[in-house]
């Protein structure tokens, strides 16, 4: 990432576009942020995480798929209901945008290609010329040598030296392995500045390409990378809409025999997130109790919508999930957003998350003030959690509490500071000085006295004892 703004995205040393890492991501890093706590407060959230605790995705995956050919079937029983003028205009309609979009043939990721490329056109002079002068300082030029021959002559001379001595032999291999990576280098760069095609009518090419994307999505209603699936869906309806003779009666029999299919598999999901509702409820509320919740009650109410008179299917079955709270004891489990706290729900997620980390959960870990709201003892027992799940994996924790800060391996200082009209961001990695007055300055702001700094070396040492006492269980 260059102060610019532009970015080179390579996967195993092979360039790779932005959306690629993105897909990639959540297999190597889980960032959980300060807001992730109200997301809990959406109900059309916990279906996902008791989901997610089930490991229920191959089950869901059939489900979905059943569920998708009989949204198809009823499309075609649909279209056969309609008068022959309304499918006549409609197979007219569908056939017009098919072909539109068909001619248009967007990918996946190409707008975010395609802005990327506007902006190396738009300043296509100074990256060639940035191409160019590099290559020259590398190769060199008719007025003096370059870095690739200075680097050859010094290899070249090291080499000389072996002959009076074995001593150096280290240093002339690591100045040869400079000088075949500088030649390396520059072999690329060449080969890069001839591939170099910034010319106006690439531009405005791009521009044109980028209007036709913005056009389509505009009237379509659908984002550009969602128009090849839009394609395949219109394609379907054209083709039940080409089959208008074919028996209706036939199509209404296997829609029956479908959706039973889809209501024996839906029936399914719903015994699997009971018997995970269970599971889960006592997991959760044994992570509650380690940070510093005893008395918490917690489940996963499961609805189904699924009724003698009536069935209603959706994406996901037929299951409407939410999770209950109790947070004291003698208080009756109610609905996350009416009982939960802002700290509850900090440690409530932490709880979850902790419950959703298996053995093959990510090696990175990110919270991002996910202790918002937790002060106290709830604030070392928030920290004790961090640090076990530490044990198994890299955690990285952005806080502003002393008392989780001090359980740290590492700990670094982020700041802000204005350097003329720019501000800039400093990261700094402290010592156990550093570490101690930072943490003074966590709990007394600027009035930092000696007793509050020995109170921070105390808290440090207590740190490492709990450190050494919790991961070596």
């Amino acid at each position: 990432m260059y102060a610019d703004g532009k970015n080179v995205c390579r996967i195993n040393g092979e360039l790779t576009t932005l959306a690629a890492l993105r897909e990639l991501a959540p297999h190597l890093i889980n960032i959980y942020g300060q807001h992730d706590g109200q997301n809990l407060l959406n109900e059309q959230t916990h279906i996902d995480y008791l989901d997610a605790f089930a490991g229920i995705e191959p089950q869901l995956a059939e489900y979905a798929a059943r569920y998708d050919e009989l949204l198809l079937l009823n499309r075609r029983i649909k279209a056969m209901s309609m008068s022959s003028y309304e499918k006549q205009k409609r197979l007219e309609t569908v056939t017009a945008q098919i072909d539109e979009l068909e001619r248009a043939a967007v990918r996946v990721g190409e707008q975010e290609e395609l802005t990327s490329l506007r902006a190396e056109l738009i300043h296509a002079e100074a990256i060639t010329s940035s191409f160019t002068d590099a290559l020259s300082a590398l190769n060199g030029n008719e007025e003096q040598n370059g870095a690739c021959t200075a680097l050859s002559q010094a290899a070249a001379r090291m080499r000389g030296i072996l002959k009076y001595s074995a001593a150096h032999e280290g240093l002339c291999a690591r100045l040869t392995e400079v000088e075949i990576l500088a030649t390396e280098l520059a072999s690329e760069l060449s080969q890069r500045l001839s591939e170099t095609d910034y010319t106006p009518v690439r531009l405005e090419e791009t521009e044109l390409r980028l209007d036709l994307l913005s056009r389509l999505s505009r009237k379509h209603a659908a984002a550009s990378d969602e128009l090849p699936a839009l394609l395949e869906s219109l394609r379907e309806e054209r083709d039940g809409l080409a089959f208008l003779d074919d028996n209706l009666d036939e199509l209404k029999a296997q829609y029956v025999e479908r959706r039973a299919e889809v209501l024996e598999l839906a029936h399914a999901l719903h015994t699997l997130r009971c018997e995970a509702a269970e599971r889960m409820k006592l997991q959760v509320e044994s992570e509650l109790a380690q940070l510093d919740m005893q008395s918490a009650r917690f489940t996963a109410e499961i609805e189904s919508n699924a009724h003698e008179t009536q069935v209603r299917f959706g994406r996901r079955g037929v299951d409407t999930v939410r999770f209950l709270l109790s947070a004291n004891r003698g208080e009756e489990l109610r609905p996350l957003a009416k009982v939960a706290s802002g700290g509850e729900l900090s440690r409530i997620m932490l709880a979850l998350r902790c419950v959703l980390t298996g053995d093959g959960a990510v090696e990175t870990a990110v919270f991002d003030e996910i202790d918002a709201g937790v002060s106290g003892r709830a604030a070392s027992r928030v920290g004790e959690k961090l640090l076990y799940l530490s044990g198994g994996r890299q955690v990285l924790c952005v806080t502003h509490l002393p008392q989780i800060a001090a359980l740290a391996d590492w700990q670094y200082r982020i700041s802000k500071s204005v350097q003329g009209d720019r501000t800039f961001t400093s990261v700094t990695l402290l010592d156990d000085s550093g570490r101690a007055a930072e943490l003074a300055r966590l709990t007394a702001g600027v009035n930092i006295t000696d007793a509050t700094l020995q109170s921070a070396f105390d808290l440090l040492r207590a740190g490492k004892e709990t450190r050494e006492k919790l991961l070596t269980k």
